[in-house]
């Protein structure tokens, strides 16, 4: 049983002090390949670069491109430029992390409108999948995506978090969901799990966006609280009891609608069902 964690912030200062440890955790866990999601310029040139630091096989390691709607703020006119650099770059999968966060307004709206157009252009010129971050902005998020919908290879929309008519929305636009430890949050995230048999298969990837959304049902709980790609299992478990899924087949299906959505090579032990994390 093999997963892809297509969402961890490998770059967050947290795991300054033990990536390899927390890779090789990772790979004993059964997650085989990462993809390392990238929020600012800065941010996502230091993810390609641990892709080549940390996965000089260049099978395990990839990464997104893009501007988080929190930092809309910083693009300038040099920021496409940049990005479409990146973009080139093979280790580089996707587009963003890219989208709207009404939540917190870190960056006025007009602004986070006007970045998301810009990746949304550069995804279609390039053919490249899109890595969508939503906080309460379904509806202006789903608006925008119709006019580029056709010509985008791809979208996931990241950390699903929102409600059933959100969903079938997205659903609608033939859109990916990532579902993350929010799932096994009883506070705030059980309204997820009827909304779990509602994603097809194809259309249902994972991910641990670690460091944060540490699983609140793992057991025992890690004693600093940091989430990490290993703790992915936790969210396998939980994703597959409210799909009354066996775990492995919701493994399989997830890590092959991944690998064919940013276009990731196979794991040469993919059939043997045995990880070696030393590989």
């Amino acid at each position: 049983m093999q997963l892809i964690d297509i969402g961890v912030n490998l770059t967050n200062a947290s795991f300054a002090a033990d990536r390899p440890a927390v890779l090789q955790r990772a790979y004993a866990a059964g997650v085989a390949q990462l993809v390392l999601t990238g929020t600012s310029l800065a941010c996502s040139e230091e993810s390609l670069n641990l892709c080549h630091e940390l996965d000089e096989s260049g099978q395990r390691l990839f990464s997104t491109a893009g501007v988080h709607p929190h930092s809309a703020s910083d693009w300038n006119s040099d920021s496409e430029r940049t990005l479409q650099a990146l973009l080139q770059q093979d280790r580089v999968r996707a587009v963003g992390e890219c989208g709207l966060d009404f939540n917190r307004d870190f960056s006025p709206r007009p602004q986070q409108e006007r970045v998301l157009h810009a990746h949304l252009a550069l995804a279609v010129q390039l053919q490249r999948p899109v890595f969508l971050h939503e906080r309460d902005a379904g509806e202006r998020l789903l608006d925008i995506l119709r006019d580029y919908r056709d010509h985008l290879p791809a979208a996931v929309v990241h950390c699903f978090t929102g409600e059933q008519q959100t969903l079938y929305r997205y659903l609608d636009l033939d859109l990916h969901i990532g579902i993350t430890g929010w799932i096994c949050d009883e506070r705030r995230g059980s309204h997820l799990h009827p909304l779990m048999r509602d994603i097809p298969h194809g259309r249902l990837m994972l991910e641990s966006d670690a460091p944060w959304l540490l699983p609140r049902s793992l057991r025992p709980k890690p004693k600093k609280g940091r989430n990490e790609p290993a703790f992915l299992t936790e969210v396998l478990r939980e994703v597959a009891l409210h799909r009354g899924e066996r775990i492995e087949d919701l493994a399989r299906h997830t890590t092959d609608c991944a690998r064919v959505f940013f276009g990731l090579p196979q794991w040469p032990d993919e059939t043997s069902g045995v990880l070696d994390p030393d590989q």
